[in-house]
């Protein structure tokens, strides 16, 4: 009932602000729905379905998640993360099954957002996100071979299997197929350098088309789309129970999945924006609901996209109108434009999947743990092991374990407490300074454990104008910490608020320094003692009585 409430609430709440921001949203939504008409047919290509069923999941997932979830601009369809499992389960179930998966999926979704579980995907250490959020990307690389090369052959439910597959066959080669996916490849990148008005995937797609359609070429296309709206239909076989303990272990993946996707997504815009910041319960619920319905509209599992919820708020989104209209456009869309959809050559596909996979992957994230610790590091790197060799699930469950050991390892806990004005403040502080200080005690190592309350304590202190975070008790710092100060210190700067640390040890000293975050923190900021940073704020103290810097 307290979420009924609160969804009710909400929804009173968008009412009222919808007027104040439908201009934003409008551009918003049109501009992310012109960005996933392309990836909505590319990863249903990718998770071998229709192209059609792409589509369908952003047009109905879209629109319900957008309305029920709980994040304001959130964007939801296919991705290439629950692409990576569809194509497995698709190949060996079928498409019916994964209906029936993927109601699951939602129905456990929903249970862990009225359980109020949202909360714990943020519980897991940087590196383990990192490691499958790159063997994802390494995986749809790969998976579009076949595409790109033009050649025809069955759907592997497993990666190793199915690139072994495409090695064997390259004697089968299509160079018209192969001249379209570079061209796709070519264009989207240098058209990206020059303007980015209009997609660059949308416009090597329809180069690509129009070539090979004038051409005459013989290269493998997507093939007749319905100019229709989804319809309902029925799902058979859904009341068969020894079928749902069948698929029980491809639903706890597809919502394990879509449920730390679409949380990594809503932190995402949670950093984009100083608006609203997103209700991770809610958000599941949201999601869950959109994968319960979906699949009886032909659709397939779906979660919140990273990239069109990133297009959506820098074109102006601002509420969950943005998300219905982005689902409206797409519907439009379909109704008008599905016989030219047709003619698009699955190359095309590929060469917008292949640059999106190589985007995917976190090229700053593997220098960051290469330069900060060698133990973060190895547990990216086996987290993308597992995730290319073996599952998904599985590399979290290993990411998870590995990242346990170093936790114990480190043994320790972080303390984090606000000093007292009477303790914080030397004297001579005017009273109107005072009240925009805030100082805060770190004790202890600051690890993956501990990053969550270290950037959401700073809630509490909406009017703060300079923060100082005594570290002198942090011996150490992991990567996951580092990423979490260096969060504090955008959130921050979006905010017009100065940090200031002082008493840095050796060891963390030289981790920011190695990583660059001392540069973007700046020198003048830190300094010996915590009067020292105090006495920086006040010029009228003089030079005689500010300490020196680090």
């Amino acid at each position: 009932m307290t979420v009924v409430n609160t969804i009710g609430t909400d929804l009173r709440v968008w009412i009222s602000q919808t007027f104040a921001h439908w201009r934003g949203d409008l551009t918003g939504g049109l501009t992310a729905a012109v960005v996933a008409l392309p990836l909505a047919l590319a990863f249903a290509v990718a998770s071998g379905v229709d192209p059609k069923a792409g589509l369908y999941t952003a047009i109905v997932a879209g629109t319900i998640a957008a309305v029920f979830g709980g994040s304001p601009v959130q964007i939801t369809g296919p991705t290439g993360a629950m692409a990576v499992i569809l194509v497995g389960i698709v190949a060996k179930y079928g498409i019916e099954k994964v209906w029936i998966a993927g109601v699951m999926a939602g129905i456990i979704q929903v249970a862990l957002g009225v359980a109020k579980l949202g909360r714990l995907v943020k519980f897991i250490p940087y590196p383990v996100t990192a490691g499958f959020t790159n063997g994802i990307a390494v995986i749809i690389f790969c998976g579009q071979l076949n595409n790109f090369l033009g050649l025809k052959l069955p759907r592997s439910e497993h990666f190793l299997p199915g690139l072994w597959q495409t090695v064997t066959q390259l004697e089968g080669l299509n160079w018209a197929a192969i001249a379209l996916a570079t061209i796709t490849i070519v264009s989207k990148l240098l058209w990206a350098r020059m303007t980015t008005s209009i997609p660059a995937s949308l416009v090597g797609l329809v180069l690509a088309t129009a070539i090979a359609t004038f051409l005459h070429l013989n290269v493998p296309t997507i093939g007749s789309i319905p100019q229709s709206l989804p319809m309902l239909q029925s799902i058979p076989h859904w009341n068969d129970f020894g079928l749902i303990r069948e698929l029980i272990n491809p639903a706890l993946a597809l919502a394990a999945l879509g449920s730390i996707e679409s949380l990594l997504s809503a932190v995402v815009a949670d950093g984009m924006t100083v608006s609203e910041k997103h209700d991770s319960d809610r958000e599941l619920i949201g999601q869950g609901l959109a994968n319960i319905v979906v699949p009886f509209f032909g659709g397939i599992p779906a979660t919140g996209a990273i990239a069109r919820t990133a297009v959506n708020v820098r074109a102006g989104g601002k509420t969950r109108l943005s998300g219905v209209i982005h689902g409206v456009a797409i519907a439009i869309i379909v109704l008008t434009l599905a016989p030219l959809a047709a003619q698009v050559p699955l190359a095309a596909l590929a060469g917008i999947l292949m640059v999106t996979s190589v985007r995917m992957i976190e090229w700053e994230a593997i220098g960051l743990l290469m330069r900060a610790t060698y133990s973060d590091f190895a547990v990216m790197m086996l987290t993308w092991m597992v995730t290319i060799f073996f599952d998904l699930v599985l590399a979290v469950e290993v990411g998870l374990i590995a990242a346990g050991a170093l936790f114990i390892k480190r043994m320790s806990e972080l303390n984090l407490g606000k000093i007292p004005e009477t303790e914080a403040f030397p004297p001579g502080i005017p009273l109107e300074l005072s009240k925009q200080i805030s100082v805060y005690r770190v004790d202890g190592p600051v690890f993956f454990g501990a990053a969550e309350r270290f950037v959401t304590f700073l809630r509490d202190e909406p009017d703060v104008k300079y923060l100082v975070l005594r570290l002198r008790y942090v011996p150490n710092m992991d990567t996951t910490g580092l990423v979490a100060l260096q969060d504090i210190y955008q959130d921050l700067q979006r905010h017009d608020c100065r940090l200031l640390l002082s008493g840095l040890q050796p060891e963390v000293q030289k981790l920011l320094e190695r990583t660059g975050l001392m540069d973007k923190i700046g020198r003048e900021n830190c300094f010996e003692t915590t009067d020292a940073a105090i006495y920086s704020l006040n010029p009228t103290f003089g030079t005689s009585l500010t300490p020196k810097l680090l």
